[in-house]
């Protein structure tokens, strides 16, 4: 949980360190080799550091709702000296219409289960209008495939996540590629991460 007296703080989220360079590799081969890169709930910002700093062609923008994160992403991103980094933007991912207008493709990591299902059904619309064709739409985080959760430490966590809050919870891979075709979007990969995680590359039809 992000802390009320942290802003313009740079805080560190322990997963980051986990999973960073397993989700870099599947981005390596699927993300344009230049463009605009939005990042939709950017945490801390160390995913954005990260990324900017080993795909030097493009240029990221990261976003989150709380002021909390914007302000430690401006501390990372400020503390790295990078220039491909643009300023964060607050972003409410289920809002009608967001403060970017296009993007060369939309990452968001650990998200939509940590937030209502308007979430995603908003990051589904919100990928429809900003995508070119074909564009990438990338997910990574647990999901249920099929009903069942793909280890026993995702089923205690999604037990978690519904009594924290019963919007929250680990979203069924079938569900979220339903919503993502309501907006024109199909599921072009679904690959196995470590630690029971997948990532799910959207396309953006013509």
């Amino acid at each position: 949980m992000l802390r009320q007296d942290a802003i313009d703080e740079a805080l560190s989220a322990p997963a980051v360190a986990r999973n960073k360079d397993v989700i870099l590799q599947v981005l390596r081969q699927a993300l344009p080799q230049t463009g605009l890169v939005l990042e939709v709930a950017s945490g801390t910002g160390e995913h954005a550091v990260h990324f900017a700093t080993t795909l030097p062609g493009l240029r990221w923008l990261p976003s989150d709702p709380n002021a909390i994160a914007l302000g430690s992403i401006r501390a990372h991103v400020g503390a790295a000296g990078l220039t491909n980094v643009l300023p964060p933007v607050r972003l409410d991912a289920s809002a009608s219409s967001w403060p970017v207008e296009k993007a060369d493709a939309i990452v968001a990591i650990n998200m939509i289960h940590i937030a209502p299902w308007s979430a995603t059904e908003g990051l589904m619309a919100g990928a429809a209008r900003l995508l070119p064709d074909f564009g990438l739409l990338y997910l990574y985080g647990p999901f249920l495939t099929g009903g069942t959760h793909t280890g026993p430490g995702n089923a205690a966590f999604d037990a978690d996540l519904r009594a924290r809050d019963p919007e929250w919870g680990v979203r069924d891979v079938d569900a979220v590629a339903r919503a993502a075709a309501a907006h024109g979007l199909h599921l072009a990969d679904r690959i196995a991460m470590p630690a029971n995680n997948l990532s799910l590359l959207f396309r953006r039809e013509p």
